[in-house]
């Protein structure tokens, strides 16, 4: 058992002991469950391939990317026949698993006009009508 208390109740402290609280909180889940995200990259062409911790993405671009991941992720990638890759990761520190799966989204981020990119699964992307739409 785990308890935090603060000496006052001033707004700054507060903020700290909330802060706090929330970090060991993460930190007792990663451990015990662990964190997970799952990506899928949409679009005609775009491949991903995990070989250990290094990843190699086709993303429309002149060249492949190799991204490689901290240690502490251990990452598949799923391409099925007919549907999307998709990038899952697993870590027990939130933070680190979140930074990386925001650095392999700013890629190829999801575009508004046709939705290709890399997405989190289940994420909503508003589309834009184009400018065929404005006549």
């Amino acid at each position: 058992m785990l308890n935090f208390t603060r000496p006052n109740d001033e707004k700054s402290t507060k903020a700290m002991h909330g802060l706090y609280r929330a970090l060991a909180s993460n930190m007792v889940k990663g451990v015990s469950e662990g964190f997970k995200t799952v990506q899928e990259v949409i679009g005609v062409g775009y491949k991903v391939q995990a070989n250990g911790n290094v990843m190699e993405m086709d993303l429309g671009y002149s060249h492949k990317i190799f991204f490689e991941l901290a240690p502490e992720i251990k990452v598949e990638t799923v391409t099925e026949k007919g549907k999307n890759p998709v990038i899952t990761m697993t870590c027990c520190d939130k933070q680190i698993l979140g930074q990386a799966a925001a650095k392999i989204r700013s890629l190829r981020k999801p575009e508004p006009y046709k939705g290709k990119g890399i997405r989190f699964q289940g994420e909503e992307i508003r589309k834009k009508a184009g400018k065929a739409a404005a006549k």
